[in-house]
Order: C-alpha cells, then structure tokens, then sequence
C-alpha cells in the first residue's frame, strides 16, 4: 500500500491544500486504512518536490481534522477519522443552528444559508 499523491502545479489549489485534499479522500474513501504509516514531513516534501514547510502545513491541517496523528518520534498515522469528522461537523451544526436562532432566523432562512455556503464550498454543479 502506498501513498498516492500528484500534485497539479497549474491547479488553483495551494499545493499543501492539494496535499491536505488527497490525503483526507484517501484515508476517508479507505484507500489508506487506520493505522497507515504516512511518510515523514520532509521524505513527502522530498518525493513530490515541494517544501517541507507546504507538506508540514497540510499535515497539521489534517492532524487539526482528526485525519492523522501524530505519536511523537513513532511518526504519523491515519487516524480514525469518520467518528472524529462527523463528531466536528455535528459541533458546526449546532453551533450553527444556536447562532441561527439567536439572530432571529427562521428555519427557512437559516437552511438557505447553509445551502448558499455548501454550493460555495462545493462548486455549484460539480
């Protein structure tokens, strides 16, 4: 099992968010399964030709998503992610939902803004 990461240069995407991107599909989709080694900081930075500073970011960006772990000199691992995705999105959500409310809202209204926000997010129609 190996890592598969390519990198688009003339993308519009930061290379450490096209990291970050790749890396979260594949650990979520199974592709790399709980417990996969990742490569170090600066072997990664090395095998795609960026700065080991772009990949430490993508990785603590990941680390920050619940994602991957780090276990200190042992190196870093994909987590299990799913639980600790769902549990920060229902956080979002209800934070959301409160904040929503407190600005008076209707339920209507507040669907619609999260809606507008995912279609941004997303790309409309992609």
């Amino acid at each position: 099992m190996t890592l598969n990461i390519t990198i688009d240069a003339e993308g519009a995407d930061a290379p450490y968010e096209q990291v970050r991107a790749q890396i979260s599909e594949q650990a979520r989709s199974g592709v790399l399964p709980v417990g996969f080694r990742l490569p170090t900081v600066r072997g990664l930075a090395e095998e795609l030709g960026l700065a080991a500073n772009t990949v430490a970011k993508a990785y603590r960006a990941l680390e920050s998503d619940g994602v991957i772990e780090t276990r200190g000199r042992n190196g870093t691992f994909v987590a299990a992610a799913g639980d600790a995705a769902a549990r920060q999105a229902a956080a979002a959500a209800a934070s959301y939902a409160d904040r929503a409310r407190r600005l008076g809202l209707s339920e209507e209204a507040a669907r619609a803004a999260v809606a507008d926000a995912l279609r941004a997010a997303y790309g409309a129609g992609e």
